[in-house]
């Protein structure tokens, strides 16, 4: 019974991680089942099952890469500053519009500053970062208990490696997380099936109607 459990959220998740598409001007994430793992060869499917069921492909990385590749995952700041400006809120509006068609993930946003000044005084100003884009992920209506910035890595990891202000440096990253609850696959119960339902009805459009030309009955 556990082994179909798991054969079942493995097959879901395959088809979850590769829900993408656009729709009616408006962003939306759904594509052709399969079409991320399966590259043509011969047993694709199967083995991509059996290397989610046995942890070999981990979940999480799979779900933050799939976010990733969907929406910019990271946004950056000015100099010494936690202010949000128009740019990243554009940013995070689009992650936002992400996270609320998957509201079984989980998020942690990670905040990053360049290397000027103190490490001590960077990991506050990363943390403050990080804090500064979950208010604003929450006031788009995602909720605080789906969202952390509980990690700071302040100038520990930079993109670009100088002593100089970097705009690249000074960044926020959002990442899954985990699922909500335990954060456990086996324990999703098929919500993975309700999301897929969810964007199949999302993506059906209205068929048009033909109309036949009427033909004539006189010659001309």
């Amino acid at each position: 019974m556990q082994d179909l459990k798991k054969m079942r959220i493995a097959g879901l998740m395959a088809t979850v991680l590769v829900l993408s598409a656009c729709a009616g001007g408006a962003q939306r994430f759904y594509a052709e089942a399969g079409s991320e793992y399966d590259t043509g060869g011969f047993g694709d499917a199967t083995m991509n099952n059996v290397l989610v069921m046995s942890g070999e492909r981990d979940y999480m990385i799979s779900l933050t890469k799939k976010f990733a590749a969907d929406v910019q995952n990271t946004v950056n700041f000015a100099f010494d500053s936690a202010v949000l400006d128009e740019s990243a809120k554009a940013v995070l509006r689009t992650q936002a519009d992400w996270i609320r068609q998957f509201p079984e993930i989980r998020f942690r946003v990670y905040g990053h500053t360049d290397l000027v000044g103190s490490n001590s005084y960077n990991k506050s100003l990363g943390m403050r970062r990080a804090q500064a884009v979950v208010a604003y992920l929450s006031s788009q209506g995602i909720s605080r208990s789906r969202l952390e910035a509980v990690v700071s890595y302040g100038e520990t990891q930079p993109l670009v490696f100088t002593q100089e202000p970097n705009e690249q440096n000074r960044r926020t990253v959002t990442e899954v997380s985990g699922f909500v609850g335990k954060g456990k696959p086996s324990e999703l119960h098929g919500k993975y099936a309700e999301v897929i339902f969810r964007e199949y009805v999302g993506s059906a459009v209205p068929a048009q109607e033909t109309v036949q030309p009427k033909v004539s009955g006189s010659g001309g």
